[in-house]
């Protein structure tokens, strides 16, 4: 059975004309909100609206451009006539996924020392992901200081404070767990790495793994017919 998330709509409401998407799972609001859409997210349902003020022209070019990129992700798309594109522009490692692949190494380590050298790339102070999201907090609350709006202060004072009062609790936190970590030198008890040797009192000298195999789950037991009486003797 296909997966409902892979499909997405991309048309004008009949009644207000707003260009709207709907569907799709998380990677496909990703994708969305790269090509320009914005998420209106609701009690039972997220969906994306172009941006206010555009042109019908931006506009098309904005849903052609996401429906070149939803469908090169392997997303089925339906669409309006002049939304509709062959193109599949080239797909490029986004640069959140660097950052996820840290917890991808985590969920590998078997050592508290692998898990601290881990650790370091977001709490390094000079050049990890912390560092670069505090800098990156403070250069957006610089841009908001010269927008000219009467808000824009006061927006630039709140990013201002999420730096300074989360970013950097968060980064002096995971820093003293990364300490706690390299200084104790213990292995996992539940992971190790697999050799792939096989053990000198092994008789089957055909094996190239070690590692017992994972426990094997009993069945659970099948529930009682319902609404089924118990039998007087």
């Amino acid at each position: 059975m296909p997966r409902t998330d892979r499909f997405l709509d991309i048309r004008r409401d009949p009644h207000s004309d707003e260009l709207f998407a709907r569907g799709g799972d998380l990677e496909a609001h990703s994708i969305l909100q790269r090509a320009g859409f914005l998420a209106v997210v609701r009690l039972h349902e997220t969906h994306h609206r172009a941006p206010a003020g555009l042109s019908e022209d931006d506009e098309s070019r904005l849903a052609t451009d996401a429906v070149a990129h939803l469908r090169g992700a392997g997303y089925h798309v339906d669409c309006e006539a002049p939304f509709d594109t062959d193109a599949r522009p080239a797909r490029y490692p986004a640069l959140g996924a660097s950052v996820s692949h840290l917890a991808g190494r985590l969920r590998e380590a078997t050592d508290t020392d692998e898990a601290a050298g881990i650790l370091t790339e977001l709490t390094a102070p000079h050049d990890g992901v912390l560092a670069g999201v505090e800098e990156t907090l403070g250069a957006l609350a610089e841009f908001f200081d010269g927008l000219g709006s009467a808000a824009d202060p006061y927006t630039a004072r709140r990013l201002h404070y999420l730096a300074d009062e989360y970013v950097r609790v968060i980064h002096s936190d995971l820093a003293h767990t990364r300490e706690q970590l390299a200084d104790r030198h213990d292995s996992h008890p539940g992971r190790r790495a697999c050799a792939e040797q096989v053990p000198d009192h092994e008789p089957e000298r055909s094996a190239v793994c070690a590692c017992p195999p994972p426990p094997r789950a009993l069945p659970a037991p099948a529930p009682p017919p319902v609404g089924a009486a118990r039998l007087r003797r």
